[in-house]
């Protein structure tokens, strides 16, 4: 628990344009269902008392759930539980992965799953077993990756980088490519049983990445080895063309 929220090592990075964001496009990064606002309460004063002493008095938004967001360089997602299944009820989202709240919110995990290669029926059950089994208190923590171009937070869509991509060279677009790591943290909350979501992003340049031979050789492993149908659901197939030009360690 002591290291869920902190160290925040992107706070620096990214909090003032996430608080710039969560003001001037809140209709795009915040949603909410009226029944979420127990469980919305109880997430925000969970995130303050993990925080300890913060001042808070230039935060002014909506709701004290924004407020507790507004904090942290985490994306804060709520999830309840109705008829059988995890939904997401609310969330403070800022830094989406190709991904639209407004399009998801109030989804249930499989609707939210669907485009991801074997993501539903198979995952959101799993994932489902996973959040009724998680006790208060408990923690859980992952990463997964991704290549994109440029290193903006705020991507719900990738035609942008698509149209950059497709209109330059190798050597030209190398310097642009990310590394994109989300860390998601998982845990219940204890009153209203509700399953709070947190996501932390990070972009940094490939190129000085993959200046470690040993680094390189573990990216070059692990992009060779992903599956074609989890490639096409991460956009890696227009990257494919600088990757082997410019990245991938050759045999």
């Amino acid at each position: 628990m002591e290291r869920w929220l902190t160290p925040d090592t992107e706070a620096e990075a990214w909090l003032p344009t996430k608080r710039n964001l969560m003001e001037k496009a809140r209709d795009e990064v915040f949603a909410a269902r009226t029944w979420a606002e127990d469980a919305m309460q109880e997430a925000a004063r969970d995130i303050h008392r993990a925080l300890g002493p913060t001042s808070v008095d230039q935060l002014i938004f909506p709701t004290e759930f924004e407020n507790a967001s507004g904090l942290i360089s985490d994306d804060v997602c709520v999830m309840i539980k109705q008829a059988g299944e995890y939904k997401l009820a609310a969330a403070s989202l800022c830094a989406p992965t190709f991904w639209s709240l407004t399009e998801n919110i109030g989804k249930p995990l499989a609707g939210l799953h669907g485009p991801v290669p074997g993501g539903a029926p198979e995952l959101s059950d799993r994932i489902n077993r996973v959040f009724d089994g998680l006790q208060p208190g408990m923690v859980l923590e992952r990463f997964n990756w991704t290549v994109q171009y440029g290193a903006e937070r705020y991507t719900p869509t990738a035609e942008p980088m698509k149209l950059a991509l497709a209109n330059g060279r190798p050597e030209e677009i190398a310097p642009g490519l990310h590394l994109r790591v989300e860390r998601q943290t998982v845990r219940k909350l204890t009153r209203t049983g509700a399953v709070l979501f947190c996501i932390r992003v990070c972009t940094d340049p490939l190129s000085p990445i993959l200046a470690n031979e040993a680094w390189r050789k573990a990216f070059t492993e692990s992009w060779n080895q992903t599956e074609d149908s989890l490639r096409r659901y991460k956009g890696w197939d227009h990257y494919e063309h600088v990757m082997r030009a410019c990245f991938l360690k050759q045999d």
